[in-house]
């Protein structure tokens, strides 16, 4: 298992360094508070940073992980009111039923 494994770009975060290798974005993803954590965005990309740490799947998916969580997150974040997807867009709610 390598979490030192570095991204073939680095993985821009709103807050601090990007992210550079899968140690830094899981360090990311544990400074999130426990309700953003638990949305279904986030526990895909940690489950794709996970087999990409044990080699079970490839960089890349564990990178768009990150990014579409962090995608989810800013919109979430721009529109906290939001009530429904727009047209053309996935629904972003968070979903914690959801199982990975």
């Amino acid at each position: 298992m390598s979490w030192d494994r570095p991204f073939a770009q680095p993985v821009p975060l709103p807050e601090g360094p990007p992210a550079q290798t899968l140690r830094d974005a899981a360090d990311y993803v544990r400074k999130l508070p426990q309700p953003e954590r638990d949305c279904q965005e986030w526990r895909l990309a940690v489950q794709m940073l996970i087999d990409a740490a044990e080699d079970r799947g490839p960089m890349l998916f564990a990178r768009m992980g990150i990014v579409r969580a962090l995608e989810a997150y800013v919109v979430k974040t721009l529109n906290p009111e939001r009530q429904g997807p727009s047209p053309g867009q996935d629904n972003l709610k968070c979903d914690r039923d959801a199982s990975i």
